[in-house]
């Protein structure tokens, strides 16, 4: 089986004397044209995959076409509200979060004070979880004759943030509120990362279930608490605003805190389809999308803010925050507003210009807080705008927190390792302790991981294009199916001499970046050729792999936006192996009910999953697997793509493998000292001969 099909028709040629056009030609005058036409009717019609630009935007268009669909009117919106927060909450890793006045206490310190004419300016942090400080600057108006209206601030990605956004809380006090401005994770005094999978190669936060979004709406539910606990504040009339990352967040806060009575965002709103088929998501930080379990887009949240006073401003041209996108937005929630009688308590500002404010932008939210908050009626051309001149501006050191320093214990640097809760390995003592757990593991995964997965499945339409011989009667197929809707994925089928039909399988996974076959065979086969047992050898093409392959340049926007769109690009694969392993079994040369899956290096992480999902597979050959999923990846997004949405909350590898039980575990040479679990489970559960381990191929011979 190792001689490829090119050389084989080159070798037949010549040794007949004949070249390929003459072979061509002496066919086309020998068969009669009945024969040709006939032969021309039963070839199969080949069908190819659509690119993976395509295919991001094409599933972005759907969510974001989906978004306030079940919201048909105001009593449908009023019952499924409590469920949609819950789920928001979750996919923000804030499910857990305890009711005001029973979080933990925010331990509020304040280094100085900064007084002026108007108002002062406390400078403080707090801690929003123990040990998680968030530095923040609090401006109080002076001379207040009752409980002023509160406003939390967040800010942008400035890098100075407090300082370069300080006009904006300082006209908020001018005005009559009490304004927290709060300073967001990495930039200002709060160092930590919002870049993991923009930057740092974390791609395994999606694993993890965590994005900095979270962070920044926890730190914003604590500064309302914090403001609620001001005698100088009304804790019933608190607003919240910000700017581009602050505008996203003013989102996140508004709609997991009905204590926001009014939010107004600002060069944060646009749809995920505008992320993914304008290419602005490439341009945008890990903190402006969620982890999106549910395929949310922002409109969704706008049913959880409804029908409180919402302002979305943006610009005509942003670079990252697309104004068709902001403008479909808008228009998706303006419908569900008239549908709950609030159509006035939205309100859409477009100004001229790029990302930024817009003198239009900031007085037409001062009225907006002053209507909402205060009751006063004061139109924006008349409220005044902010004053950045010279002589008002305080120093970044006058407006220092830490002015003796982060405290040591500051936990902000490593939260992201820390704020989801991953699982642990389970306890497992029988069999049926086994099967209980693997139903809940499974369950757990089709919702929370593999959510994404179609349903229902298009039609799989299993095909064998073509069909050829080498050597003296080694038979080969390339055959199709349709894994989703626009992929038709490819595989090769192989018997060797005298293996006769139907044959069990061996149905390997090709990696990503391994070359098809051409001149030589490929390494895939390889290594099924090793394998000596007397089954049929399978390669089969996952998306991103052989035909459907894509540069390294695209690898990282990939992997960022099929999070964004709530699967990831392993989740993918997994799919296309079940797929394949249904179109595999539908194969007349072999036997469905003996079909082992083969996986090396970042594709065993694939098999793994599709095996325990599968649940049908005989054996699980496995090469490099990796240790864990909570592992970080190259920077520039090329390494093992092995992360699937929210597993570690569920599982991780070696847990998946020891979970196959009884399946047929085989090692090619070491593996990592995690899959110990598995293999103390196989021996705990009585049948240690199926956790193997070989260093050569050939010795194998199935159980």
């Amino acid at each position: 089986m190792s001689i490829n099909r090119r050389r084989f028709l080159q070798a037949g040629v010549a040794s007949t004397g004949v070249s390929l056009a003459r072979l061509g030609e002496a066919q086309t005058t020998a068969e009669p044209a009945s024969v040709r036409a006939a032969a021309a009717s039963t070839e199969p019609k080949r069908v190819f995959s659509i690119s993976i630009r395509d295919y991001l935007s094409r599933e972005a268009r759907s969510i974001t076409d989906r978004a306030l669909t079940d919201y048909r009117d105001a009593a449908t919106w009023k019952r499924l509200v409590p469920e949609r927060r819950r789920q928001y909450m979750e996919m923000m890793g804030l499910d857990m979060l305890a009711e005001p006045g029973k979080r933990p206490p925010l331990n509020v310190k304040i280094t100085g004070v900064v007084d002026r004419p108007a108002y002062r300016i406390e400078k403080l942090y707090y801690e929003s979880l123990p040990q998680l400080y968030v530095t923040a600057n609090l401006y109080v108006p002076k001379n207040l004759a009752a409980r002023a209206p509160g406003v939390l601030y967040v800010c942008g990605h400035s890098p100075k943030q407090k300082v370069h956004y300080q006009a904006h809380p300082r006209r908020f006090a001018e005005l009559g509120f009490v304004c927290l401005i709060v300073e967001t994770v990495q930039l200002g005094e709060v160092r930590g990362y919002h870049h993991g999978p923009y930057y740092e190669g974390w791609f395994h936060w999606y694993s993890r279930g965590y994005s900095p979004a979270a962070v920044e709406l926890l730190n914003g539910i604590r500064g309302l608490d914090l403001l609620s606990e001001r005698p100088e504040v009304n804790p019933q009339r608190l607003g919240v605003t910000g700017i581009s990352g602050g505008g996203a967040t003013s989102w996140w806060v508004a709609a997991g805190d009905e204590r926001v009575k009014v939010a107004a965002s600002v060069c944060g709103t646009s749809t995920l389809y505008s992320y993914i088929a304008d290419l602005t998501l490439d341009g945008n930080c890990d903190c402006i999308w969620w982890n999106n379990t549910y395929r949310w887009d922002l409109a969704d949240l706008g049913a959880l803010i409804a029908p409180r006073p919402l302002l979305i401003a943006s610009t005509t041209h942003d670079d990252v925050f697309a104004i068709a996108g902001a403008r479909e937005v808008h228009e998706q929630v303006r419908r569900l507003y008239a549908k709950l009688g609030a159509a006035g308590n939205l309100r859409f500002v477009v100004t001229p210009g790029g990302h930024g404010y817009h003198e239009r932008s900031r007085t037409g939210i001062f009225s907006w807080f002053l209507q909402h908050l205060q009751g006063k009626n004061v139109p924006a051309a008349e409220v005044g705008d902010i004053d950045e001149s010279p002589g008002k501006q305080e120093s970044e050191e006058t407006l220092r927190v830490y002015v003796n320093g982060s405290p040591p214990d500051n936990r902000t640097p490593t939260i992201q390792d820390t704020f989801i809760t991953l699982s642990q390995p389970p306890e497992i003592a029988d069999r049926a302790a086994l099967q209980r757990v693997r139903g809940q593991v499974i369950a757990n995964l089709r919702q929370k991981t593999f959510g994404a997965f179609p349903s229902p499945p298009p039609p799989l339409a299993p095909q064998v294009e073509y069909e050829y011989r080498t050597g003296a009667t080694n038979l080969w197929q390339r055959f199709s199916f349709t894994s989703e809707e626009g992929w038709r994925l490819r595989g090769t089928l192989g018997l060797d001499n005298g293996q006769s039909a139907p044959a069990p399988a061996l149905l390997a996974l090709r990696p990503p970046g391994e070359r098809r076959p051409d001149g030589v065979s490929g390494a895939s086969e390889e290594f099924l050729e090793r394998i000596k047992v007397p089954w049929a050898k399978v390669v089969m093409e996952p998306r991103g792999t052989g035909e459907t392959a894509w540069g390294d340049q695209l690898q990282w926007h990939v992997r960022r936006a099929t999070a964004w769109l709530g699967t990831s690009l392993a989740s993918l694969r997994v799919y296309d192996t079940l797929r394949a392993l249904e179109a595999v079994r539908s194969l007349k040369l072999l036997d469905g009910k003996r079909v082992a899956l083969v996986g090396r290096g970042e594709m065993a992480a694939v098999a793994l999953y599709a095996a325990l999902l599968d649940g049908r597979v005989s054996a699980l050959i496995l090469e490099l697997p990796p240790a864990t999923e909570n592992a970080s990846s190259e920077r520039d997004g090329r390494g093992p793509a092995i992360e699937m949405l929210n597993c570690l909350r569920i599982t991780d590898l070696p847990q998946v493998a020891g979970l196959l039980h009884p399946v047929e575990l085989v090692f090619v040479g070491d593996y990592p000292a995690s899959y110990q679990w598995a293999e103390d489970l196989y021996k705990r559960l009585g049948t240690p001969e199926r956790f193997r381990r070989v260093s050569d191929l050939a010795t194998w011979q199935p159980s």
